[in-house]
């Protein structure tokens, strides 16, 4: 350890002397690291964005409901008002940097009846305020309005179900489903407009009517369900573990959105492997450019490295100056590339990539509309784990050089031809 200084220095010089192959091996470190975050940053945006279009449109990131509900779908498992009330209070435990927006919902199975024939839809009760800042519905509006306060009988539906009806913006049409006492039960409601958010599961069969009018109708007190939005996906487990104690004593349930939405969360861990697999690309080129890099530096240097064991440096001190030369390399290129990486995400893809000119209209992805921009989004974890990933290649890809240079005969490298 007291030679270390030493050995530093002279790992240092030898990378000044071949100024030119150290730049190039920096440059290919800093570039593919770049190129990780650059990648990484527009995954996490992506994954963001589908998670945060699918918990609109279905569940939120969090949902409480009374056990069994999620199997049966049945007004038999509902919540009582005091469940409800419960799940509220609950949540309002949630440390999050934005208070949680929570939906209480009323849904269920039925038929949509017109003149023209009859559809099966899936019908949810919703407060008109509060659903138009959690699902965003109403931004997705072919036609008409979305609900609003002080509506009763009225519905707004997707615009394929309207066209399988017959119906129209003013349209009457009649739901039915069975009633919380058991018995079939109809009600009239008035088209007050139709959306179209380009997954047609949901276009033919969502129906969005008052909270109010589903309560009276199917002869429900509480809820179904009481959906929460929070700031961002992460929040969710620490949301689920902060509320399960308080909401299990009201005989409540507490889940997070990949139990709610299988299909997105198995896209999104599907998507998130090809990632994986081109990073995984990605680090095996930039470990053969080191150890390349370093190889052929060590080869190019047998007289030298044997001048310094004939001058007494040990074997294994020698094998030192060249890993340390490996580290310099790799955090200096580790510093170039994060820097890179953040200047091409701030200055260039602040306002998102726009892909519409290269795909077709409506297209889905786990069920949820993909929207063409992708917006990078940076997450100090994933940026911190590619570092920590390209340094552990770097160093990785320095030691076979190293040892090579530290079982170098003095007496044979010495010798003039």
């Amino acid at each position: 350890m007291v030679r270390l200084p030493t050995l530093s220095w002279l790992a240092l010089r030898n990378l000044g002397r071949e100024m030119r192959r150290s730049a190039l091996t920096a440059a290919a470190m800093a570039v593919g690291l770049a190129l990780l975050i650059l990648s990484r940053t527009i995954a996490d945006g992506a994954h963001e964005d589908w998670i945060d279009a699918g918990v609109r449109l279905g569940a939120g990131h969090v949902t409480f409901n009374a056990p069994g509900y999620r199997d049966s779908e049945s007004l038999d498992d509902r919540m009582s008002p005091a469940q409800v009330e419960a799940s509220l209070a609950a949540l309002a435990e949630a440390e999050t940097p934005e208070p949680p927006l929570a939906s209480v919902r009323v849904a269920t199975r039925g038929l949509a009846s017109s003149p023209d024939g009859a559809q099966p839809a899936f019908i949810i009760g919703v407060d008109a305020a509060t659903e138009t800042m959690f699902s965003k519905l109403n931004e997705d509006l072919a036609d008409g309005r979305y609900l609003q306060d002080g509506d009763r009988l009225h519905a707004y539906l997707g615009e394929a179900l309207a066209e399988r009806l017959g119906l129209r913006t003013g349209s009457r049409m009649v739901l039915t489903a069975q009633a919380a006492s058991g018995d079939i039960e109809g009600q009239l409601v008035r088209v007050a407009g139709t959306y179209r958010t380009g997954v047609e599961e949901l276009d033919r069969t969502l129906i969005h009517i008052p909270l109010g009018t589903a309560r009276t109708w199917l002869g429900v007190e509480g809820a179904t369900a009481v959906a929460v939005l929070l700031p961002h996906s992460s929040f969710t487990e620490p949301v689920i573990e902060g509320a399960e104690d308080a909401a299990s004593e009201g005989g409540v349930e507490v889940v997070g959105w990949p139990e709610t939405q299988p299909d997105l969360y198995s896209a999104l861990k599907l998507d998130d492997g090809g990632d994986w697999a081109f990073h995984a690309i990605l680090f095996a080129i930039v470990a053969l450019a080191i150890l390349n890099a370093i190889f052929i530096s060590v080869l190019h240097r047998k007289r030298e490295l044997g001048l310094l064991r004939a001058l007494g440096l040990s074997g294994r001190e020698t094998g030192l100056v060249v890993y340390i030369e490996g580290i310099l390399l790799t955090v200096a290129s580790g510093i170039v590339g994060v820097a890179l990486g953040f200047a091409v995400v701030f200055l260039f893809l602040r306002d998102g990539l726009d892909f519409s000119g290269l795909m077709p209209e409506d297209i889905n992805f786990g069920g949820v509309a993909f929207d063409p921009v992708l917006v990078p989004v940076i997450e100090l974890k994933h940026v911190v784990q590619s570092v920590l990933m390209t340094f552990a290649i770097g160093l990785s890809a320095a030691l076979y050089p190293a040892w090579h240079a530290a079982r170098l005969d003095p007496a044979e490298t010495v010798k003039v031809d």
